[in-house]
């Protein structure tokens, strides 16, 4: 199926952003600006391959034209394939070629990217270590160095303290069952620790939950939009990320 019809430059992207919660989707601009309607809707139970990309493509019918599709994703890709889908269900979704799925559904190109470098990509100044950390149904984290991402590490799913990962120590449902307030002195803890172990120059905070914090952040950290997880999406289009893709 081919959604949209070819269009002249600047090509549109529609950013999709997979969640554990929620499927996102906007059609970009060359800018990362939003163009038309911003569309949300609940993640598949169970979340398998079939029924997000089918809820995907349901979603992408009335958005209008598009030249390309970006996604970001919450595992670790390569190639466009999943290999771990932690908040999904990583057995149904191990080596599944979803950029080639999604390319056939939506008759266009697509490249695919952990969703936290998604989001990074949306809010990094390309100066010095930048860090991202995205605060929702678990932790996402990329780290960048002048603009360029870094190796893929899933910080999530290392041992941060009590024998907890940081997913199960930061996420959603750590949040709920310690209450906010003792939440809040996790993440102020964990900020921490990733000082420590980036040495990083800018700290960014997004994520569905960046809105519930309630201390003073120190020097060096901003709470990002939620959204940088679609609008990061256009900068997978860039030439400077040429080199991490295969050709189209």
């Amino acid at each position: 199926m081919d959604i949209g019809a070819d269009r002249p430059n600047p090509p549109l992207t529609l950013g999709i952003d997979i969640g554990g919660s929620h499927l996102k989707a906007a059609v970009l601009d060359a800018a990362g600006e939003i163009v038309g309607e911003r569309r949300m809707v609940d993640t598949p139970a169970p979340a398998t391959p079939d029924a997000v990309c089918d809820a995907l493509s349901v979603m992408a019918e009335p958005m209008g034209a598009f030249d390309r599709v970006s996604v970001g994703f919450p595992g670790v890709v390569r190639h466009g394939a999943v290999l771990t889908a932690p908040n999904l269900g990583t057995e149904p979704w191990r080596d599944f070629p979803l950029a080639g799925r999604l390319h056939a559904l939506l008759g266009k190109p697509v490249r695919l990217l952990n969703d936290a470098e998604v989001a990074g990509l949306g809010v990094i100044a390309g100066r010095g270590i930048e860090c991202v950390i995205t605060l929702g149904t678990g932790m996402g984290f990329s780290l960048f160095r002048d603009g360029v991402v870094g190796p893929h590490l899933e910080l999530s799913h290392h041992p941060v303290r009590h024998g907890m990962t940081y997913d199960e120590y930061l996420g959603d449902g750590a949040r709920k069952q310690v209450g906010g307030r003792h939440w809040n002195k996790r993440v102020r803890r964990a900020i921490g620790y990733l000082a420590v172990l980036t040495t990083y120059d800018t700290l960014y905070i997004g994520g569905g939950n960046a809105r519930r914090l309630r201390f003073a952040l120190p020097e060096g950290i901003r709470i990002v939009p939620n959204q940088a997880g679609i609008t990061g999406g256009v900068r997978l289009w860039d030439a400077a990320m040429d080199g991490i893709f295969e050709p189209a």
